[in-house]
C-alpha cells in the first residue's frame, strides 16, 4: 500500500518539483545539444569564477576561500530555483564592498562568523520578501540608486584596495568611519613598497593587455582573468617574492565547504540588522536587473518572485556551508549567456568546475600576490560602473541627478548599505507622489447634445455639473482628492440642480479614498444638489456597497459601466436632465429634437 502511495503522489511530486526548481522543469526538454552548450559555458565561466571569488573575499576582508566556498554553493543553489536560464549567482563587487562595511565594525576575530551570519539574514529576509509576493516592488526604486551605488562602491574599492596596491598595513579602529581608516592607513600604514608595486601595475598591464589581445582576435571566451593569476602566482613563485615582502594570499585548504550552522549571536544580531535589510535589497536589484537585461536579449518571460526565491535560498542555504552573502553576477551572467547556455544547468557546472579546481589546485594558491588580486579588481571597480547609463540619470532630470551624487557621496563618505537605504529612500519619494496623482477633468454637453471634455470658451450649463476623476484612490492621493473635491464643491451655485461624477477611471480605491468621497457627497447633498456616479466598475462598486454609499445614494443615481454603445455617462447625464425640471437658457433639452434623442458621448 506504501509502495502505491508513493507511486500515486508522484505525478503531485513533480508537478510541485516543474513549478518550483525551473531547473528540474528545463530537463522536460533537455537533450545532448543542451548539454554540450551548458558544459561549454559552464566551464568558461568557472575561469572567471575562480579569481573573482579569491578577489572579492579579499574585499569583503575574509580569506579567499570563503569567495570559492560562495562560488560553488550559491551559484548551485541559485542556478536551480532562478527563472532566468543564464543569470549566474555568488560572489560579486558590489555586495563584497557592501559586506566590507558591515563588518567594519566587528572584531577582526569574528568578522568570518559576522559574514556567514549575514548571509543567513539576508536570505531570510529575501526569502520573505518572496512568500510575501514582493519582489515586484523593486520596480518601484529608481535604477539611478543602483548607478549611484556602483559609482560610489568604486571609489570605495580603489580606496580599500590601494593599501594592498602600495604595499601598506591597514591601520584605524574597526568603529572608525571607513575615510578615517583610509587616512590612518595613507599616514601610519608604513613605508611604500616598490616590488609589491610594480606586481599590482604589472596586474593590471597584464589584464589591459589581455583583454585588448582578446577584443582584437575576437575570442569571446578568453579566461583573461584565471591566466593574469596564473602568470602571476607563478612568477611569485619562480621570484620567490613572498620572501621579499610581497604579501601573499595564503593556504587555501583543498576541501569542500562542510556543512556548519552560523553561529547566532545576540549582539552581532542587532549590530548586522540595518546592514542586513540593504544588502537584501540591494542583492536584489543587482540580480533583477541583471535577469532582465539578459531576458530582453533572449526574450525570456521572468517571474520576479521566483527570481527573489533563488536569491533567498541560494543567500539562506549557502550561510550553512561558511558562505558570504552574494547576488547576480554581472560578468559572469555575461559571459555564460555570450559562451551560448541553454539551461540553468550551466551554473550548476559552474559550480562544480570550480570546486574541481579548488580540489586540484588549491596548494599552489598560496603563491598568488594580494597585489595581483587588488589590480584585478582596480579593473573589475572600472567595469562595474555603467558610464553611459551614469551620463544618461545626470542628465535625464534633477531628481535622477540627485539621486545618483547622495547614494555615491554617502556610500563613500558614511557607508554601502546606508547609501542603498538612502537611495530606496528618495526613489520612494519619486514613487509615491507619482502614484497618488489624481486628474479632474470637467465635462460639458453641446447644443447637439454631444458629451465632450470642456475646452477654453465651452458655455457650462448652471443646472448641471460633470466631472471625471482618474488615478489611484488610495491614502497617497488624499491631497490630490481633497484638492479636486473642493474645486468641485466651489463650483456648485445656487442654480447647480446636479453634479455628475464619472469614475470610470478611479482605480484601487482603500479606506481613506472612500471615506473622502463619502464626506464630498454628504457634503454636496447638504446643499441640495443630487449626486450621480457614472462608469462605476464592479470592484468599485463593492466598495460602495460595503462602506454604505451605495445604500445612501438612489440605486437610480449610480451607474455602471456599461460595455454598450449607449455608456453609463449617457445614462447618467440622461437621468440628470430629467432631475432638472427648469433647464437654463443653452439647456439642449429645450431642442425638441435633442430632447428626443440619447445624449451622445464625444471623449
Amino acid at each position: 500500500m506504501l509502495a502505491a502511495a508513493t507511486t500515486a503522489d508522484t505525478p503531485t511530486i513533480l508537478r510541485f518539483l516543474y513549478q518550483r526548481v525551473p531547473a528540474i522543469d528545463s530537463l522536460r526538454t533537455y537533450g545532448f545539444g543542451a548539454l554540450r552548450a551548458d558544459l561549454v559555458a559552464g566551464l568558461t565561466v568557472a575561469t572567471v569564477a575562480v579569481p573573482q571569488a579569491m578577489a572579492y573575499a579579499i574585499v569583503a576582508g575574509v580569506p579567499p576561500e570563503y569567495g570559492l566556498y560562495t562560488a560553488i554553493v550559491m551559484t548551485a543553489v541559485g542556478a536551480l530555483f532562478d527563472s532566468s536560464r543564464q543569470l549566474i549567482n555568488g560572489p560579486t563587487n558590489a555586495i563584497s564592498i557592501a559586506l566590507l562595511s558591515a563588518v567594519a565594525v566587528i572584531a577582526p576575530e569574528n568578522r568570518i562568523q559576522a559574514a556567514i551570519l549575514l548571509a543567513f539574514l539576508v536570505g531570510a529576509l529575501q526569502v520573505s520578501i518572496t512568500l510575501l509576493r514582493l519582489g515586484d516592488l523593486t520596480r518601484y526604486i529608481s535604477h539611478s540608486v543602483i548607478v549611484g551605488f556602483t559609482v560610489g562602491a568604486t571609489v570605495l574599492l580603489w580606496l580599500d584596495q590601494l593599501k594592498n596596491l602600495l604595499g601598506l598595513k591597514a591601520m584605524g579602529d574597526v568603529h572608525d568611519p571607513f575615510l578615517v581608516r583610509f587616512w590612518d592607513t595613507m599616514r601610519q600604514g608604513g613605508s611604500l613598497h616598490t616590488l609589491t608595486i610594480e606586481v599590482g601595475v604589472g596586474t593590471i598591464a597584464l589584464v589591459l593587455a589581455l583583454r585588448w589581445l582578446k577584443q582584437k582576435l575576437g575570442w569571446k571566451l578568453f579566461p583573461d582573468l584565471l591566466l593574469t593569476v596564473i602568470v602571476m602566482a607563478c612568477a611569485s613563485a619562480w621570484l620567490a617574492l613572498e620572501g621579499k615582502g610581497v604579501k601573499v594570499v595564503g593556504t587555501i585548504p583543498a576541501k569542500l565547504p562542510s556543512f556548519a550552522p552560523p553561529v547566532f549571536t545576540t549582539p552581532d544580531l542587532r549590530t548586522l540588522a540595518t546592514s542586513a535589510l540593504a544588502i537584501a535589497t540591494l542583492g536584489l536589484l543587482e540580480a533583477i536587473s541583471m535577469a532582465k537585461a539578459i531576458a530582453a536579449q533572449t526574450g525570456q518571460r521572468l517571474d520576479m518572485n521566483q527570481q527573489c526565491l533563488s536569491e533567498g535560498l541560494a543567500n539562506l542555504t549557502g550561510s550553512f556551508f561558511h558562505c558570504f552573502p552574494g547576488s547576480g553576477s554581472l560578468t559572469r551572467s555575461a559571459i555564460n549567456q555570450q559562451a551560448g547556455a541553454a539551461t540553468q544547468w550551466s551554473g550548476v557546472i559552474s559550480a562544480a568546475a570550480v570546486a574541481a579546481i579548488m580540489l586540484a589546485f588549491a596548494p599552489y594558491a598560496r603563491f598568488i600576490p594580494k597585489s595581483a588580486l587588488a589590480g584585478i579588481l582596480v579593473v573589475s571597480g572600472w567595469r562595474m560602473v555603467d558610464w553611459g547609463a551614469l551620463r544618461y540619470s545626470v542628465r535625464a532630470s534633477r531628481f535622477d541627478a540627485v539621486i545618483v551624487s547622495v547614494t555615491a557621496l554617502a556610500a563613500v563618505g558614511v557607508s554601502v548599505e546606508f547609501c542603498v537605504l538612502i537611495g530606496v529612500f528618495m526613489s520612494c519619494l519619486l514613487a509615491v507622489p507619482r502614484a497618488g496623482r489624481m486628474l479632474l477633468t470637467e465635462f460639458v454637453v453641446t447644443p447637439e447634445g454631444v458629451i465632450h471634455e470642456r475646452f477654453e470658451g465651452d458655455t457650462v450649463c448652471g443646472r448641471l455639473l460633470i466631472f471625471g476623476l482618474e488615478g489611484e484612490m488610495f491614502f497617497g492621493a488624499t491631497i490630490a482628492l481633497d484638492k479636486h473635491f473642493d474645486t468641485i464643491e466651489s463650483r456648485i451655485t445656487r442654480d447647480t440642480k446636479v453634479v455628475v461624477l464619472r469614475m470610470k477611471r478611479v482605480r484601487s480605491p482603500d479606506a481613506v479614498g472612500m471615506k473622502l468621497l463619502d464626506d464630498h457627497i454628504a457634503r454636496i447633498e447638504r446643499l441640495g444638489v443630487h449626486v450621480i456616479m457614472v462608469g462605476v466598475r464592479p470592484g468599485l462598486y463593492e466598495k460602495l456597497k460595503r462602506t454604505g454609499i451605495a445604500s445612501r445614494l438612489d440605486e437610480k443615481q449610480i451607474f455602471l459601466e456599461q460595455p454598450i454603445r449607449h455608456t453609463s455617462t449617457q445614462k447618467g447625464v440622461q437621468h440628470a436632465y430629467d432631475l432638472i425640471d427648469d433647464p437654463c437658457e443653452t439647456c439642449p433639452r429645450r431642442d425638441p429634437e435633442v430632447r428626443a434623442k440619447q445624449f451622445r458621448y464625444g471623449v
